[in-house]
């Protein structure tokens, strides 16, 4: 019996030694948690280029909406509504509202007729102006992102991303 128990305890001893394969094993271990990560990073910098997108097009979008001289220009040949030229270009880039979207699925609105008085009524200066009311220009958007991916085995379901933007209104 002695002899039996030497030989497993030698071979005990060579197995705890022997590092062939160890390798392997933790990469199984190992390789899973980090696919799961990468996606995670890669779906969360969507999301973060997206609501970017969408920033940028409300930006582009009130900023045009402030500078318009009124809410429907007229020239001699030219009539412009300058909310729905605003909201083409915080949606597509462009004054024609045509081409692709900066972002699919995005809608926009811009509220070009809402004025604040620049005192409150506890007398705190809310807006620096030379006049008793100040007009601003609301570009505002949401946004239904689907392309959760891995994260809805997390019961993670689609995200609103919403954003906004106010510039002063300018008259001429």
């Amino acid at each position: 019996m002695t002899t039996m128990v030497r030989l497993i305890t030698r071979h005990l001893r060579r197995f705890r030694r022997d590092q062939r394969g160890t390798v392997l094993i933790e990469m199984a271990i190992v390789a899973p948690m980090i696919l799961l990560l990468s996606a995670g990073v890669f779906e969360f910098g969507n999301l973060i280029h997206n609501k970017l997108l969408m920033d940028a097009g409300l930006d582009d979008g009130a900023r045009f909406a402030a500078r318009c001289n009124s809410q429907i220009y007229t020239d001699a040949n030219l009539t412009i509504d300058c909310a729905t030229v605003a909201r083409h270009i915080a949606e597509y880039g462009n004054v024609a509202g045509t081409g692709t979207a900066r972002v699919t699925g995005f809608n926009a609105t811009i509220n070009t007729s809402t004025c604040y008085s620049t005192v409150d009524v506890n007398g705190v200066v809310l807006y620096l102006s030379t006049t008793s009311q100040v007009c601003v220009v609301t570009a505002s958007g949401s946004l239904l992102y689907n392309g959760i991916g891995m994260l809805s085995l997390l019961n993670i379901g689609p995200i609103t991303l919403n954003a906004s933007h106010q510039e002063r209104f300018i008259r001429f």
